[in-house]
Protein backbone atom coordinates (compact mmCIF):
# COMPACT_ATOMS: atom_id res chain seq x y z
CA UNK A 1 0.00 0.00 0.00
CA UNK A 2 1.03 3.45 -1.27
CA UNK A 3 1.08 6.47 1.66
CA UNK A 4 1.98 9.40 2.09
CA UNK A 5 1.42 10.68 5.64
CA UNK A 6 2.60 14.41 6.52
CA UNK A 7 2.49 15.68 9.67
CA UNK A 8 3.60 19.31 11.65
CA UNK A 9 1.38 21.22 10.29
CA UNK A 10 -0.61 23.84 13.06
CA UNK A 11 -1.05 27.84 14.14
CA UNK A 12 1.81 30.11 14.59
CA UNK A 13 1.92 33.79 14.65
CA UNK A 14 4.47 35.85 12.04
CA UNK A 15 8.03 35.60 12.42
CA UNK A 16 7.89 31.76 14.06
CA UNK A 17 8.56 28.53 13.33
CA UNK A 18 7.28 25.13 11.50
CA UNK A 19 8.75 22.03 10.91
CA UNK A 20 6.67 19.73 8.44
CA UNK A 21 7.37 15.84 8.34
CA UNK A 22 6.66 13.38 5.37
CA UNK A 23 6.55 9.70 5.57
CA UNK A 24 6.28 7.61 2.90
CA UNK A 25 5.68 3.67 2.96
CA UNK A 26 5.07 1.48 0.21
CA UNK A 27 7.56 -0.82 -1.56
CA UNK A 28 7.46 0.93 -5.10
CA UNK A 29 9.20 4.07 -3.42
CA UNK A 30 12.99 3.86 -3.64
CA UNK A 31 15.17 6.70 -2.31
CA UNK A 32 17.08 6.68 -5.29
CA UNK A 33 14.67 6.32 -8.17
CA UNK A 34 12.06 9.36 -6.59
CA UNK A 35 12.02 13.46 -6.20
CA UNK A 36 10.24 15.12 -3.26
CA UNK A 37 8.56 17.85 -2.72
CA UNK A 38 6.67 20.15 -0.55
CA UNK A 39 3.23 22.39 -2.55
CA UNK A 40 0.54 24.39 -1.21
CA UNK A 41 -2.36 25.59 -1.90
CA UNK A 42 -3.98 28.38 -0.60
CA UNK A 43 -7.97 29.51 -0.40
CA UNK A 44 -9.05 30.36 -3.91
CA UNK A 45 -5.25 30.06 -5.03
CA UNK A 46 -4.28 26.94 -7.57
CA UNK A 47 -1.53 24.91 -5.64
CA UNK A 48 1.95 25.93 -6.07
CA UNK A 49 5.09 24.18 -5.57
CA UNK A 50 7.15 25.28 -2.34
CA UNK A 51 10.37 22.94 -2.43
CA UNK A 52 11.67 19.93 -3.87
CA UNK A 53 14.66 17.69 -3.27
CA UNK A 54 15.73 15.45 -6.21
CA UNK A 55 17.11 12.18 -5.30
CA UNK A 56 20.87 12.96 -5.90
CA UNK A 57 19.94 15.67 -3.05
CA UNK A 58 19.65 18.95 -5.27
CA UNK A 59 17.16 21.51 -3.42
CA UNK A 60 14.80 24.18 -5.44
CA UNK A 61 12.55 26.34 -4.13
CA UNK A 62 10.17 29.26 -5.15
CA UNK A 63 11.34 32.78 -4.98
CA UNK A 64 8.63 33.47 -2.19
CA UNK A 65 10.61 31.17 0.42
CA UNK A 66 14.27 30.95 -0.63
CA UNK A 67 16.26 31.88 2.33
CA UNK A 68 13.23 31.04 4.56
CA UNK A 69 12.33 27.07 3.89
CA UNK A 70 14.97 24.95 4.07
CA UNK A 71 14.09 21.19 2.15
CA UNK A 72 15.93 18.14 3.07
CA UNK A 73 15.33 14.09 3.30
CA UNK A 74 15.85 11.14 5.02
CA UNK A 75 16.65 8.65 2.31
CA UNK A 76 16.86 5.41 5.50
CA UNK A 77 13.46 6.46 6.51
CA UNK A 78 12.34 7.54 3.40
CA UNK A 79 11.13 10.97 4.91
CA UNK A 80 10.72 14.53 3.42
CA UNK A 81 11.27 18.07 5.87
CA UNK A 82 10.15 21.28 5.44
CA UNK A 83 11.71 23.68 7.62
CA UNK A 84 9.85 26.87 7.72
CA UNK A 85 11.13 29.76 9.43
CA UNK A 86 10.18 33.53 9.46
CA UNK A 87 6.87 32.36 9.07
CA UNK A 88 4.54 34.81 7.29
CA UNK A 89 0.81 35.21 7.10
CA UNK A 90 0.95 34.71 2.98
CA UNK A 91 2.58 31.36 3.73
CA UNK A 92 -0.89 29.78 5.29
CA UNK A 93 -1.97 26.69 3.00
CA UNK A 94 -2.41 23.37 3.27
CA UNK A 95 0.84 21.59 2.69
CA UNK A 96 1.07 18.84 0.29
CA UNK A 97 3.79 16.09 0.23
CA UNK A 98 4.82 14.91 -2.95
CA UNK A 99 6.68 11.87 -4.73
CA UNK A 100 7.45 12.33 -8.58
CA UNK A 101 9.17 8.74 -9.92
CA UNK A 102 9.28 6.44 -12.90
CA UNK A 103 8.78 6.53 -16.21
CA UNK A 104 6.15 8.03 -16.94
CA UNK A 105 6.22 10.27 -14.52
CA UNK A 106 3.48 9.11 -11.89
CA UNK A 107 2.77 11.43 -9.16
CA UNK A 108 1.82 11.01 -5.29
CA UNK A 109 0.38 12.96 -2.92
CA UNK A 110 -0.22 13.03 0.95
CA UNK A 111 -3.31 14.04 2.09
CA UNK A 112 -2.49 17.84 3.23
CA UNK A 113 -1.53 19.74 6.94
CA UNK A 114 -2.93 22.88 7.63
CA UNK A 115 -0.41 25.73 8.38
CA UNK A 116 -1.77 28.81 9.97
CA UNK A 117 0.34 31.86 10.56
CA UNK A 118 -1.53 34.72 12.08
CA UNK A 119 0.00 38.67 12.38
Amino acid sequence: QVQLVESGGGLVQAGGSLRLSCATSGSIFRPNDMDMGWYRQAPGKQRELVAVITSSGRANYADSVKGRFFISRDNAKNTVYLQMNSLKPEDTAVYYCNVDRGAPLIRYWGQGTQVTVSS
